[in-house]
């Protein structure tokens, strides 16, 4: 059993936390990509919704994934290597391929009350949805296998992989995701060949999901995973929908500001990795007996929820004279107006993000479940919304 990186200093933790947010300004890529589709985006009303949809429902599995790591890790149940290693592990991979497509369908399921309410789409549309979002995830397992490298590394290195895997792999996800998803609306959109290559590559996970199913249905550990993910995917799925309706309102508000919708997944990301710095350090030292599940050993824990937040901060400026500076805007009028924006937006998601990762952490291992399969999944999806809509709120108070 390690105990590494769990009792560092504040400026230890802030050091550390500030490394993994880092690769956030990577998220930035991924906003410029998306600035310069914006003419693909909205070919049909459902393409520039889905976009968080997909993002965050990435992010939840490898959230999921790299929280379970994690402890796993620290408590000696996985070990740090591919081959030859435990039951647990290879059951846990097997895992997330089976929640991927549940994940992708009921994102679509969802996605069909919310776009005929505010989307402006009807039935006829759900099989295009259900193509595209499946053929992006399937695609997208592919960041599993990296996110599971990048847990080992981190725990051989001595670092804290609950500090520092999520934070790196979701701007991984990020940038990879919506290069998976801009390459599957181009298809789609413009070749009849491309539509067929789709279907092809969202079969290609149902078949993996047949052949897992069956043999795993007396495997305790699975079964678990997948019930206690699944009481979370409702939700999950919920939530990135609505996270996709504010990006409709922003999208609306904004017009052609390329220097929002450039900074935008790289905010989401951020506000994310801040609950799951704060969700997985506690899951972990719940695990560890080092935290008691309360709302009053929060004091305990505010080295954690603090360094969190101040690398934020940090971060936040750094993301603002980056996308401005990229799309040639910088100056001092646009850069208070940007970090206005920002910074307001930052307070009232971080607040909310915090409680919320810090709740779902102690009221999950009170009641016996793994908080790893809820913290991260729920937080992860929760701070898409509330970025957005905390970034809503900003816009309009700003202007």
């Amino acid at each position: 059993m390690s105990h590494a990186g769990i009792s560092k200093s504040f400026w230890g933790m802030l050091k550390e936390t500030s490394l993994a947010y880092f690769f956030d300004i990577g998220g930035l890529f991924a906003g410029f990509m998306v600035a310069s589709q914006l003419g693909v985006f909205r070919l049909s009303p459902w393409a520039i919704a889905l976009y968080p949809a997909i993002v965050s429902a990435k992010g939840v599995i490898g959230g999921l994934l790299s929280g379970r790591l994690s402890t796993a890790l620290h408590l000696g149940t996985v070990h740090p290597r591919f081959f030859g290693n435990t039951k647990s592990f290879y059951k846990l991979f097997e895992a997330v391929i089976v929640i991927t497509l549940a994940t992708s369908g009921a994102i679509c399921t969802i996605s069909l009350v919310f776009g005929h309410l505010f989307w402006g789409i009807t039935l006829a549309d759900f099989p295009a949805i259900l193509s595209v979002v499946v053929a992006t995830m399937t695609i997208g397992l592919f960041l599993s296998l990296i996110t599971i490298k990048v847990a080992f590394i981190s725990f051989q290195k001595g670092l804290d992989p609950d500090i520092v895997v999520y934070p790196v792999m979701s701007t991984i996800a990020d940038i990879f995701i919506t290069l998976c998803y801009i390459a599957v609306l181009n298809l789609f959109f413009f070749s009849d060949l491309g539509k067929w290559a789709i279907v092809i590559i969202g079969l290609t996970l149902v078949f993996l999901v047949f052949y897992i199913l069956p043999k795993n249905m007396h495997e305790v550990e699975f079964i678990r995973t997948l019930k206690e993910s699944m009481a979370t995917l409702v939700f999950v799925a919920f939530m990135v929908n609505v996270t996709g309706t504010v990006l409709k309102g922003i999208d609306n508000f904004v017009g052609g500001r390329k220097e929002v919708y450039t900074v935008y997944p790289a905010l989401i990301d951020m506000i994310g990795d801040v609950g799951s710095v704060v969700g997985s350090t506690a899951t972990t030292k719940l695990a560890l007996g080092l935290l008691t599940p309360s709302f009053s050993s929060m004091r305990n824990h505010a080295k954690n929820i603090f360094s969190a937040w101040t690398a934020s901060i940090i971060m936040f400026v750094v993301l603002a004279v980056l996308s401005l500076s990229i799309h040639g805007l910088f100056s001092f009028a646009s850069f208070s107006r940007l970090i206005s924006i920002l910074l307001i937006a930052n307070v009232i998601a971080v607040a909310a993000i915090v409680i919320l990762s810090y709740a779902i952490s102690i009221l999950t291992f009170k009641r016996g479940l793994d908080p790893d399969n809820f913290v991260i999944p729920i937080e992860s999806s929760f701070a898409d919304s509330a970025t957005s809509l905390a970034l809503l709120v900003a816009l309009l108070l700003i202007g």
